[in-house]
């Protein structure tokens, strides 16, 4: 996952201030998420397991908030419809995950989940979640920085 976050900012870094903050908190979370899924008791160590979630919310409402807005507003300002369509088949599974993502900080929040082998199993799922997301996002972002980057290129 941290390999892929990297292959990411290499290709991304310096799009816009924008994008590459969001993927410096991107390379965070995957740090915290292997911090708690490593930990031997996750759900008692609350300061690793709340850092965590709040990068995982941060993380994901950036995307919906800003990225995936700014794409979408730059999509439509080049006219690019394969880059709108592209969204509009991304975003459904991209919203999929954001709300299984705030179900685990809900149950993290409310100490819900004490029992740690059913935490991990749950950590483990919205592992490969988050996994599956940031390809999706790195997907997005491609199309509309491919189509956008050439010179002379104005919007409609």
């Amino acid at each position: 996952m941290l390999d892929s976050c990297q292959n990411a900012q290499e290709r991304w870094g310096g799009v816009n201030a924008l994008i590459d903050r969001w993927l410096s908190e991107r390379e965070q979370l995957v740090h915290a998420y292997r911090a708690l899924r490593d930990a031997k008791l996750a759900f008692a160590d609350k300061d690793t397991n709340g850092d965590f979630c709040a990068l995982l919310v941060d993380y994901v409402s950036t995307w919906h908030f800003g990225i995936c807005e700014q794409l979408v507003i730059e999509a439509e300002a080049f006219g690019d419809t394969r880059a709108l369509d592209l969204a509009g088949e991304i975003n459904p599974r991209i919203d999929d995950i954001t709300q299984i993502a705030l179900a685990f900080n809900d149950h993290c929040v409310k100490a819900e989940c004490r029992d740690t082998e059913r935490f991990a199993e749950k950590l483990g799922k919205l592992g490969s979640l988050l996994h599956e997301r940031f390809e999706l996002e790195d997907c997005l972002i491609e199309v509309l920085h491919n189509a956008h980057k050439g010179e002379g290129l104005t919007p409609v």
